[in-house]
């Protein structure tokens, strides 16, 4: 007889695919040669959902890739519900992957009486996960609001990979950050490229969306520019980030993002602006009329491989951080 196959103490990996993260979850299965489990995910007249599963997961370890979008509450609840149904249903190990986090930016009370909603996200996938799985919080703090163990992923050595390949193209191209706050992260892609780094100072008021960029620090001026950031949502602090390089003189632009929220008409809005290139991952989906807008000057690098390796070692009891050298 051959020999035995060893198998994880949690059982063998079950992939599970959000309505959010369909195509997402496709890419990480074909990476694993997995299939995806089958569950009926119906909303009721009500606008209640109910799931069901195919088969049963009893001591297996179970992921629910399903990022929190938008619709937001829809996603999140379809989330919560379907983690809930695996655990009731005795699965050994229940895995959140939530490539974007929802609420991340309500991470502190920075003004009275306000929540902290970005912690109660945490507790609620605490309360039905075991562990969790997300890319580039926009705080990293937030981590500490997880009562589970997690995985803190970086879409950062898939964006520099890429802008690596783009810069013989470049004319002494220079990393700028449109937010202070993203500065350290801003200085880690200009190491890896091995560039000059810009820093453009805005404020934000009050509960306005929107902060106002008032300077650069540092010359951009007869360079390439990288603008890089978080997330983009409704797209107007990049377009005035823009607008600033263009009037401190940069060439081209390229404009570097994880997360492509693009609420409301953010799309029409950046593909109106002065840019050679937009770069992003699909940690959230991107519909068909949105991409359409940008026409050839979007790429979209995917985070599946990664995630799908991050996954086989979590079943494997293997190191993650072994994957970023660290």
């Amino acid at each position: 007889m051959g020999k035995k196959k060893k198998r994880s103490h949690v059982g063998d990996i079950r992939l599970f695919s959000g309505s959010a993260s369909s195509e997402l979850a496709h890419k990480i299965a074909e990476h694993l040669d997995l299939p995806l489990e089958g569950h009926d995910l119906v909303c009721f007249p009500n606008e209640n959902l109910f799931v069901k599963l195919h088969s049963s997961v009893r001591g297996q370890d179970c992921y629910v890739i399903q990022t929190t979008s938008s619709p937001v509450h829809n996603n999140f609840m379809e989330l919560l519900i379907t983690l809930q149904t695996l655990r009731l249903d005795s699965a050994a190990r229940v895995t959140a992957v939530v490539p974007y986090l929802c609420y991340a930016r309500s991470d502190k009370k920075d003004q009275p009486r306000v929540p902290i909603t970005a912690r109660l996200v945490a507790d609620m996938i605490s309360s039905e996960a075991d562990r969790y799985m997300t890319f580039d919080l926009h705080a990293g703090q937030i981590q500490g609001f997880f009562s589970i163990p997690g995985d803190v992923l970086s879409s950062f050595s898939i964006l520099t990979d890429h802008l690596k390949a783009l810069l013989p193209n470049m004319y002494q191209p220079v990393v700028v950050t449109a937010d202070l706050g993203f500065a350290k992260k801003a200085r880690n892609f200009a190491e890896s490229l091995q560039t000059p780094l810009a820093l453009i100072e805005k404020r934000r008021t009050g509960n306005d969306a929107r902060a106002k960029a008032m300077g650069i620090i540092g010359e951009i001026n007869d360079h390439d520019v990288i603008l890089v950031d978080d997330e983009i949502d409704t797209g107007g602090s990049i377009a005035e980030a823009v607008h600033l390089v263009k009037q401190f003189g940069a060439r081209d632009v390229y404009i570097v993002f994880v997360h492509a929220v693009l609420s409301l008409n953010a799309a029409e809005r950046l593909a109106a602006l002065p840019v050679k290139q937009f770069i992003c991952t699909d940690t959230i989906p991107i519909p068909p009329d949105k991409a359409a807008a940008f026409g050839d000057r979007l790429t979209v690098l995917t985070i599946a491989d990664l995630l799908a390796e991050v996954i086989l070692r979590a079943n494997q009891g293997r190191s993650v951080g072994a994957l970023f050298d660290e």
